[in-house]
């Protein structure tokens, strides 16, 4: 027989911290009381503040300075990453999608390798042949943008575009399902294109045609 399960005290007063720093008690950068002040005020042990701190903190709400205290570093916590991209309609991912790839070309075209235009040309080879169906073009498709990702020497761009990717490639299978026309020479040229424009070292082109690109997308998304 399934059982009540009782939210255990700490996560309850993590929770009240929350919504006191959210409501405007502390401001950034704000010392918070310390723990005897703290305890009877939420009406908890002093173990129970110490538990909840460590809980924002690792939220990246709060932080410790040893010998210091514990100070205000953000006025809410981020909501789970999966969370909000199972939420998102894909036209929001791929407008994040311009944000990221239009930066990332353009710093693609100031630092790719040798190395780096040789896995770009691969991966377009591989976009070339991907239209036996519908998850391996996309997933071609994919690795293609990803490879420009990777010639900016970003890795906060790379982790983004990554976190991205499943929500994207879900979508966009759903969608080639049901528009049936994907792999077109038109659409390969673009891509032709993008690769050539960071091969030559071309920033203001590589993101320009990005953009467009993914525009594009968006706008037969919408």
């Amino acid at each position: 027989m399934a059982q009540i399960q009782r939210t255990p005290l700490a996560d309850q007063a993590a929770d009240l911290l929350l919504e006191r720093i959210r409501g405007g008690e502390w401001q950034l950068g704000q010392k918070l009381p310390g723990e005897t002040t703290l305890a009877p005020q939420l009406g908890v042990g002093r173990s129970t503040v110490r538990e909840a701190i460590r809980q924002l903190a690792g939220r990246g709400v709060l932080a410790t300075r040893q010998g210091s205290g514990v100070f205000v570093m953000a006025l809410d916590a981020p909501e789970d990453w999966d969370a909000v991209l199972r939420r998102a309609d894909i036209v929001s991912v791929i407008e994040a999608r311009i944000a990221i790839e239009t930066e990332a070309a353009a710093l693609a075209a100031a630092r790719r390798t040798a190395s780096d235009l040789r896995a770009i040309r691969r991966a377009l080879d591989a976009r070339a042949v991907s239209a036996t169906s519908i998850e391996t073009h996309v997933d071609a498709d994919t690795a293609f943008h990803r490879a420009i990702v990777v010639a900016a020497h970003n890795p906060v761009l790379l982790e983004l575009f990554d976190g991205l990717t499943p929500r994207l490639r879900q979508s966009m299978v759903e969608m080639l399902r049901i528009r049936a026309d994907y792999g077109s020479a038109a659409d390969h040229d673009r891509h032709v294109l993008l690769a050539d424009t960071v091969a030559a070292r071309d920033g203001i082109a590589a993101a320009a045609e990005s953009r467009a690109h993914l525009a594009a997308l968006k706008e037969a998304l919408s």
